[in-house]
């Protein structure tokens, strides 16, 4: 894939750009800052070169807030096909839920620790660039801590709670059928139940599966 990064750690940085190179994906920019990133990726994207994913830290120079991000919507906006994958220190819980409730494809939301498991993040870095989705367990796992007092949650077994954090975390069911040692068929089962039990519609109009999490985590 072409991947280009954006992140104001130079250590970093150049680490991600040898790790990417070392397993065959192209690094035509690594930059650090937001904006240098999107321009980046307009001058690639209007060369007929635009990259499959960008990866970018949430906060980057000048304030050291939301640029990253900000740069994220902006990519997103304008070059819809792009994968983009959000590195962070810490769990930005109102950003993580409006990304994991979004609906959206092709995204992904990682703690920087998560880099440092680099089978994990080379796993998360390519089903965002096949656009799929991929989100952190630790931050899921977060999100999830703040909505155990509420009704729906209430209703699951912990075996569905278990494939619920799962699909948050973007895994399809023979993904989550992998990670959780059972038959994709018993996957199958739970989510249908989790389905029923979240009282969610089946209708064409709907993702179930996206209105699964959003009402697991906003509730």
């Amino acid at each position: 894939m072409r991947v280009m990064l954006a992140e104001d750690a130079t250590l970093l940085r150049t680490g991600l750009v040898l790790l990417l190179e070392e397993e065959g994906h192209e690094v035509p920019a690594a930059v650090g800052d937001g904006d240098a990133l999107v321009a980046a990726v307009r001058a690639a994207a209007e060369a007929g070169a635009a990259p499959d994913v960008v990866v970018v830290d949430v906060r980057m120079p000048p304030t050291h807030t939301d640029e990253g991000l900000r740069a994220a919507l902006t990519i997103r906006t304008e070059w819809p096909t792009v994968g983009v994958l959000v590195l962070s220190q810490y769990v930005e819980k109102s950003y993580a839920t409006q990304l994991i409730t979004s609906g959206q494809e092709g995204f992904g939301y990682l703690l920087k620790d998560r880099v440092m498991r680099v089978e994990e993040f080379l796993e998360a870095l390519e089903r965002v660039g096949a656009g799929g989705v991929a989100f952190d367990p630790d931050v899921v796992r977060q999100l999830l801590a703040r909505t155990t007092h509420t009704d729906p949650l209430s209703k699951l077994t912990p075996r569905e709670q278990d494939v619920l954090a799962k699909m948050a975390e973007g895994h399809n069911n023979r993904g989550i059928a992998e990670k959780l040692y059972i038959s994709q068929s018993a996957v199958e089962k739970h989510v249908y139940a989790i389905f029923d039990k979240l009282s969610l519609p089946d209708d064409p109009g709907y993702n179930r599966r996206s209105l699964a999490i959003a009402t697991y985590l906003t509730n």
